[in-house]
């Protein structure tokens, strides 16, 4: 999860702005979360999905 669309329950200003103490906490503690695949889009998931599917139908069918 980003913080780019998430809104601040006690400022109401976007959390990635981090204007209020309560925001940059919560920014820091997404940025701690994120892990290999945070970045990623679901395009470029769904796309990294597809390689393997075809790389995993190209290995069988050499295989067999």
């Amino acid at each position: 999860m980003t913080c780019d669309r998430l809104v601040c329950a006690n400022c109401a200003a976007p959390v990635s702005e981090g204007r209020c103490p309560v925001c940059r906490a919560s920014r820091e503690r997404l940025q701690h979360q994120e892990g290999v695949f945070a970045g990623l889009t679901p395009a470029t998931l769904l796309a990294l999905l597809v390689a393997l599917i075809a790389v995993a139908v190209a290995v069988h069918d050499f295989a067999a």
